[in-house]
């Protein structure tokens, strides 16, 4: 029996990849939001109308290129739509009490060293830079509500068959099928990466709620 049926879990960004896949779980009862996060007034009445026990943040503009041609539109929603959620938890709800935020591990400049959490942010792209401004007004909001655990996870690369080509993983694929070479040239390789089924970042997640995990992990 599955002993977490009964608790609410508010998500936004339940059609993504991530959330389509973590809806899948029906791990909680889940509660989507359907409306527009850069819209304070939908936000809002999206949770003052509910009451969650737990929250998972996920709604963003994530493919690096398309941040870069939308830029304005990225931190409307990446940045400022996170502002809109929090504000109006901070407002309207009492009973949240555990909050997970999707972070990125392009807060960072990637080297050749392993990354710590307590590594300085300082975004390698413009995608980065929108989750760094999300990150420190969750830190510089949530850091006094005692009655809530705020966790940020900085995923770093996941892949999934759902992807589009816009992530590497689908692109690399596609590229292997199209390509009528045996050879495959690829660049930019001066990084470590690591890869991760969506599967087990969703185990991860879950992981950190059943512990109450409070506070920011790579």
């Amino acid at each position: 029996m599955n002993k977490y049926k009964k608790k609410k879990c508010g998500i936004t960004g339940s059609k993504g990849v991530l959330g389509s896949e973590i809806i899948k779980s029906k791990k909680f009862k889940f509660i989507k939001f359907k409306g527009d996060i850069t819209k304070k007034k939908e936000v809002n009445e999206w949770v003052k109308s509910n009451s969650f026990d737990l929250m998972i943040h996920l709604a963003a503009i994530v493919p690096v290129k398309k941040v870069i041609q939308e830029y304005n539109k990225a931190k409307k929603v990446n940045y400022i739509g996170t502002k809109n959620l929090i504000n109006s938890i901070i407002k309207y709800e009492t009973g949240l009490k555990w909050f997970f935020f999707a972070s990125s591990s392009h807060v960072y400049n990637f080297n050749k060293s392993k990354i710590k959490e307590t590594k300085k942010t300082s975004p390698i792209s413009k995608y980065g830079q929108t989750k760094v401004l999300a990150e420190n007004y969750i830190i510089k909001k949530m850091k006094n509500k005692k009655d809530i655990n705020f966790c940020i996870g900085r995923i770093f690369s996941f892949f999934s068959n759902n992807q589009s080509n816009d992530y590497l993983v689908p692109s690399l694929k596609d590229k292997i099928l199209q390509s009528k070479s045996k050879l495959i040239i690829l660049n930019n390789l001066n990084q470590y990466r690591d890869f991760i089924k969506i599967e087990k970042i969703i185990k991860i997640i879950f992981f950190f709620y059943d512990k109450n995990y409070s506070g920011i992990i790579n």
